[in-house]
């Protein structure tokens, strides 16, 4: 029965994310990022990124090497539709473990509810509509390892929580949650060895191999960690208070637990949510804060685990009383599911544009295929995800040098690609801002006119706002 709910859910997780790369909403940060590193381990390579920089070796920028399970299937079906595809299945298996524990503990049509508000969840729903990323290996250990806990089974849970190391370098602090709930509730010396394994794992990955394999030697998102006051007691002292503001963070607070009507707050399972919250609201990264992105989906199994387990005890008392309690707080966690469905990107598969192609649309295929198998393309981050199966893709207008992430402070490299592919036209959905990125539309077009006068690029083909260039036999070296 559950295995249906996981059916549906990975049709609707897949059509929503194939569609979005059909249509050129995905990107190449992150879509394209990932499919050069999966393509990498396929062929037996180290995870390099042209996208994320010149001989980039993704382990540099999160430690991911789970990626490499998809090097296998990524062989048989090299396209950026493997990962999507995968992510939804895994994204679609968590809901199983969430369904079985609270038909044992609530009922099967309490279990319904729990497997509906996890399935259309904001958070799950925000990862689908970005693209592919590594946490989604994560959601269904997550899952797993939380049933085993409720059901009380200490080293099945630790079994599925271990693997938490290789997905990404701050999940050893779930790992870290793990253990201290072991330790709390069951085997002690058991669950404190996991909880410092967790935190050794984070450590090592932060501290050594991720500099070891970043080209700077140095962790490149460490500036998201910085101190956020002059102090680091300052910093410390303030925390709660920075946890909360500004008001984006508090609303973020909010949304993670509404979907379970709040009521997930009072199960101590709710406490394995705090790790990913603290970074979270302690960073320094915008993008951490909001509700959109994928950082929110690694806490949804945790919310409805601790749904079912605060539920529990009302369930197990079976007066006519706590039943209604039970039946109307999974009524409201339904309701919730449903008011916040509209704002986020799983409601696009109800959105007639989702199914119409764009001029657009047709444009970008009809001038990407152009570009033969093998070349070298500097293509804009949308354009990006469309060619990394078939060539070597960067980013245009790219980065400075210098390894620091979305920082655009210095000259901009001259591109030297044999092909430029340049879309001028904004993205028209989420969850990116109205724009252009990584530069704002005048830089992108300066840098787009010094192709062509300096750089020795000459203008192939162009249709509805996408340029297509070709370097020149013997290109320009006017400076």
């Amino acid at each position: 029965m559950w295995w249906g709910w996981a059916a549906a859910l990975f049709l609707l997780y897949a059509t929503v994310s194939g569609r979005r790369q059909a249509l050129v909403r995905t990107t190449g940060y992150d879509l394209g990022i990932f499919e050069q590193a999966v393509r990498a381990y396929a062929h037996l390579h180290a995870p390099v990124s042209a996208l994320r920089g010149d001989g980039f070796n993704l382990l540099g920028d999160h430690f991911h090497p789970v990626l490499a399970a998809l090097a296998p299937l990524y062989r048989l079906f090299p396209s950026p539709y493997t990962l999507l595809v995968a992510q939804a299945a895994l994204l679609a298996l968590a809901v199983v473990p969430l369904a079985r524990q609270a038909a044992r503990v609530l009922g099967r049509r309490a279990a319904h509810v729990v497997a509906f508000a996890y399935g259309l969840s904001w958070g799950i729903a925000s990862a689908v509509g970005f693209d592919f990323h590594e946490v989604c290996f994560a959601v269904p250990l997550v899952s797993c390892a939380l049933e085993a806990l409720a059901r009380r089974r200490w080293r099945r849970a630790i079994a599925w929580a271990v693997p938490l190391l290789l997905v990404k370098e701050d999940l050893g602090l779930t790992l870290a949650a793990i253990g201290a709930y072991v330790a709390w509730r069951g085997p002690r010396r058991l669950g404190v060895a996991v909880a410092a394994t967790g935190l050794v794992g984070s450590a090592l990955e932060f501290k050594v191999l991720m500099p070891f394999f970043s080209p700077s030697g140095t962790y490149a998102h460490a500036a998201n960690l910085a101190p956020a006051h002059h102090s680091l007691l300052t910093t410390l002292a303030l925390a709660p208070l920075d946890a909360v503001r500004p008001e984006v963070k508090a609303t973020t607070l909010v949304l993670v637990f509404a979907p379970a009507a709040l009521i997930a707050l009072r199960s101590p399972l709710a406490l394995i949510a705090v790790p990913t919250l603290g970074w979270r609201m302690l960073s320094t990264n915008v993008f951490h804060w909001g509700t959109a992105f994928h950082y929110t989906a690694v806490l949804m199994p945790v919310v409805f685990a601790a749904l079912t387990d605060a539920l529990r005890p009302y369930a197990a008392d079976g007066a006519p009383l706590t039943r209604r309690h039970v039946r109307a707080s999974l009524v409201t966690a339904a309701a919730v599911t449903l008011v916040l469905i509209p704002s986020f990107p799983l409601a696009q598969i109800a959105h007639r544009s989702t199914w119409r192609t764009t001029a657009h649309v047709t444009a970008v295929r009809d001038l990407l295929r152009r570009i033969p198998d093998g070349a070298t393309v500097a293509a804009s981050n949308r354009l990006a995800p469309q060619l990394t199966s078939r060539t070597t893709v960067v980013l245009f207008p790219t980065f400075p040098v210098h390894w620091k992430l979305y920082e655009t402070d210095g000259p901009v490299p001259r591109p030297t690609a044999q092909w430029i592919a340049y879309d001028r036209v904004p993205p028209e959905s989420w969850p990116y801002p109205p724009g252009t990125w990584p530069y704002p539309a005048p830089r992108q077009e300066q840098e787009y006119a010094l192709a062509l006068a300096k750089y020795g690029y000459v203008r192939v083909a162009e249709a509805d706002g996408v340029s297509l260039l070709r370097r020149a036999e013997r290109p320009s070296h006017t400076h």
